[in-house]
This record gives C-alpha cells, sequence and structure tokens, in this order.
C-alpha cells in the first residue's frame, strides 16, 4: 500500500503539528464510534442512511490516522541547514516575485508536511513547481517558475535562513 522503506523528512514544528493532528483525528474516532454504536442500536431496517453517513465518516477518520502514523512512522527530523547556504528542506526562504514585484517569506517543507494546515508562515512542497526549482539555490539567484497553465513567474531568492 505505502512506501514503508521511504523516509519523509520533516522539520521538528511539522513533526509537531502532524503529531497534534494525529491526536486530534484520535479523539474524532472516539466520537464517531460513540455515534455509530448509537446509530446501530437505534436504526431500522428502512431508515439507514445516518448509519451508513456515520459508517463513512469513521473510515474516512481512520484512513487519515493511517495516513498520519505511517507518514510520523517514516519521519526524520530535519535538524539544522545543510548545503551551506543553498535552500534545502526546512529553509525559510525570502524571495522576490520578479513578475509581480512582491516579496514573500515562505518555508520549503515535505509534501506531508506541506499539506499539515497552519497558521503562520506558507509552507511549500519541494515537489511543488515553485519548490523543485527552489531547491539548492544560493541568495542572488534568479529562477523562472513554468506555472500549468503556460504562464511564467520570475523570482530571485533574498535570503535564506534555518
Amino acid at each position: 500500500m505505502t512506501q514503508a522503506t521511504k523516509q519523509i523528512r520533516l522539520t521538528r514544528e511539522g513533526y509537531e503539528r502532524m503529531q497534534k493532528a494525529l491526536a486530534q483525528e484520535q479523539g474524532r474516532l472516539a466520537e464517531a464510534t460513540r455515534i455509530l454504536q448509537e446509530q446501530m442500536e437505534t436504526s431500522a431496517d428502512n431508515e439507514d442512511t445516518g448509519l451508513e453517513d456515520a459508517k463513512r465518516e469513521k473510515m474516512n477518520i481512520e484512513a487519515r490516522i493511517e495516513e498520519l502514523e505511517d507518514t510520523l512512522a517514516r519521519a526524520t527530523l530535519i535538524e539544522e541547514a545543510q548545503d551551506g547556504g543553498r535552500v534545502g528542506l526546512g529553509a525559510v526562504v525570502a524571495l522576490s516575485n520578479e513578475t509581480t514585484k512582491k516579496d514573500i517569506k515562505v518555508q520549503v517543507v515535505s509534501a506531508p508536511e506541506a499539506t499539515v494546515i497552519s497558521g503562520g508562515l506558507p509552507r511549500i512542497s519541494d515537489d511543488s513547481p515553485v519548490g523543485k526549482e527552489l531547491m539548492g539555490r544560493r541568495a542572488g539567484e534568479s529562477f523562472v517558475v513554468n506555472l500549468d497553465n503556460g504562464k511564467q513567474m520570475k523570482y530571485k531568492v533574498k535570503t535564506i535562513e534555518y
């Protein structure tokens, strides 16, 4: 099913966010299990839409828990700067979008970490178009990203922090 041998590199903050998400999902699973039990006890044969909804919700939560547990089991933490002055996983990068003339600050992370919702700094995956072009760059370097719609965006790396 999943690639159990492939390591996933996460920042410490990302790892902790995933642990919190797992704990929340486990709490939701307990509640969904309780609701399913109630539905099974009160459901009549001809009225089982609530029962089906409860089963579906429980299965979705179980799948999310399995995904989080798998990611955390394969995680290795990114500690400090690697690649001396180059963009790598965990780097906080200030970019100048030379197309729109706006500056942005993002953190480059692995795909599983990029999907975990957080309220702070925007995270981009190293698998995304911008992330792929950004990896290995140094401050002062410019690069062009080809977007799916055929347009191009030009960026310049201003600073790299870990």
